[in-house]
């Protein structure tokens, strides 16, 4: 295929931009919601961008260096886009505050239903104002692009197409509980970020006070939190950081993440969607975009990138701004760009460092290949015979920048190149001298200078293993989440663990390395650490003979290249 010069094509360059402060729309329950207007310095119609969070519109004044997510700086909520570079292109672009945030008025909701029907009436109200075409989308990364789908799913009429950029879709699974464990490390950072003042717990509006002392009783006496002031405190004062005391008070799947998950909305959404992930955004964003592009019945592009920090794009955002006004020219300016002329899905193949176009998900050529654990820490094509244990305990008590004991499995040394692109499960035999633990998978590419790259990651909690037999694949094990089942202490038990979607060429010479732990650390990763079992444990991971413990890893044969 050869590329066309799309850049020459789209729109130039050639306004500069007013600014109308203020404004405010109001909703259909009467609330006030304030936005700010960024406009093309001539008079006209134009199609009309809508960013849309609990941010505060007022951050998009703020003269930041871009740099990584930094909790210390405050950057997390820089994500609505480069305003100047699409106005400049004849869009306008509306930076609108969520009920209950910045200037606007109402009880903030955290994109529940309010929220998500506040996105249609501004959609809406664009459309009606006098320097709009009729012709609207959505900018932003992470919450900006959630609400992307969660707006799309009202369907306003006038929203045309939408580019959800690293957006999440399972708010229970990609967010708050990977594989039953709270993410208590972005939690207790991210409230640092918003414009939202003196919230009161949504909790306060859904349970019973007798109810919400009795669930606050019970994490109390809890190892993990009589371990963690932190935890303690929240507890304690729930207004310091209200929506972790709500993920503490919910800790299985349901209604009130239902409403907050786009996937339970991918039937509304009707119109055009180009999905944009990382492979490094394993603990929030990069499942949800293949479950997106899986589950919309649409036209839709999907792109998977990497950045250079593995904390996501550089903040301000404006990372593939020139793809986005490719895709918006085409959709709201019926410009011939060519996009929609190229295969659906865009890969980066990590290892090869190349882009590669794609037709579907997982790959129809993929090769489903098990590797199983083996003795002496080996991964093995073939299960061993005989049976065998490795064994390690957790450390509750571990000090701050260490990493977590764990056994790891490692593969011989690939005699080719050899390209693992697609989903991957861990399927094993296990037991625990406890009633329950948390279980924590790692993929490495380990090179033959003993250098490594952390590939993906996969969570579980030893109680929440039960499977929901309607949604699960050989290739993607899903739990239910709704319960727990507590564990028979020395007996072993069967785990299914999904481990998050990767593409890796690993070179001839390099291996690929399992890790096993029972927690994680700071050391790892500063933000993605988790509530992890608090009370010491033995684990035991059975392997061979009749417990034929293996990684299942698609490998995509060299003739697809």
């Amino acid at each position: 295929m050869i590329e066309r010069d799309w850049r020459s094509e789209v729109s130039q360059p050639e306004f500069g931009m007013v600014v109308r402060r203020g404004i405010f729309i109001t909703s259909r329950d009467g609330t006030k919601l304030a936005c700010d207007v960024y406009l093309p310095d001539r008079p006209g119609k134009y199609p009309a961008l809508l960013s849309y969070s609990h941010y505060g519109k007022d951050l998009q004044r703020v003269t930041a260096t871009r740099a990584p997510l930094s909790p210390l700086i405050g950057n997390g909520g820089l994500e609505a886009g480069d305003s100047e570079y699409f106005v400049s292109r004849g869009y306008v672009h509306v930076i609108a505050d969520a009920r209950g945030s910045g200037d606007s008025e109402g009880e903030y909701c955290y994109q529940g239903p309010k929220e998500q029907q506040d996105g249609y009436d501004i959609i809406e109200w664009m459309a009606e104002q006098d320097w709009c075409d009729g012709q609207c989308g959505m900018l932003g990364m992470s919450y900006f692009a959630v609400m992307q789908y969660m707006v799309a799913a009202q369907q306003p009429p006038h929203l045309k197409a939408i580019v959800p950029y690293e957006a999440l879709t399972d708010r229970y699974r990609q967010s708050v509980y990977h594989g039953g464990l709270l993410n208590e490390g972005f939690w207790h950072q991210w409230w640092g970020h918003v414009s939202v003042d003196g919230m009161r717990p949504l909790s306060y509006d859904r349970l019973p006070v007798e109810e919400i002392d009795r669930r606050v009783a019970s994490l109390m006496e809890s190892p993990e939190v009589l371990r963690s002031p932190y935890l303690h405190i929240q507890l304690k004062y729930p207004r310091k950081n209200p929506l972790l005391f709500d993920w503490m008070l919910e800790p299985f799947d349901g209604p009130f993440y239902w409403e907050r998950s786009p996937y339970k909305m991918f039937d509304k959404i009707k119109i055009p969607t180009f999905l944009v992930t990382r492979w490094t955004s394993w603990a929030v964003h990069l499942a949800g975009a293949f479950e997106a592009y899986q589950g919309i019945d649409a036209p839709k592009k999907l792109l998977v990138m990497e950045t250079p920090s593995r904390l996501g794009p550089l903040r301000p955002w404006s990372d593939h701004h020139d793809l986005i006004l490719r895709w918006y020219d085409h959709w709201l300016k019926g410009k011939d760009t060519g996009f929609m002329d190229e295969p659906p899905i865009e890969l980066l193949i990590k290892g090869r460092d190349a882009y590669r176009f794609e037709h579907e998900w997982p790959l129809a050529r993929t090769t489903w290949t098990p590797f199983f654990l083996g003795p002496d820490g080996s991964l093995r094509t073939a299960s061993s015979s005989s049976g065998g244990e490795a064994v390690f305990f957790n450390e509750p008590n571990l000090p701050p920048g260490q990493l977590p004991p764990a056994v790891s499995f490692q593969s011989q040394p690939f005699e080719v190149d050899t390209e693992v692109t697609g989903p991957v499960a861990f399927y094993f035999n296990a037991t625990l001298d406890q009633p329950d633990a948390t279980w924590i998978a790692t993929l490495r590419d380990v090179a033959p200078d003993g250098s490594s790259r952390v590939l993906t990651k996969g969570w579980l909690r030893a109680s929440q293993r039960a499977l929901d037999t309607e949604k699960s694949t050989h290739y993607r094990p899903r739990q239910l989440h709704l319960n727990q089942e507590k564990l028979e202490p020395g007996q072993s038990y069967f785990y299914a663990m999904e481990i998050r979607e990767v593409s890796n060429l690993f070179k001839a010479g390099h291996c690929l390395v399992l890790d096993v732990r029972g927690q994680d650390s700071t050391a790892e990763d500063p933000i993605w650490v988790h509530t992890c079992n608090a009370v010491p444990t033995k684990h035991v991971v059975q392997f061979g003979g009749t417990h034929p413990s293996h990684l299942l890893l698609p490998i995509i044969p060299s003739s697809g290249d």
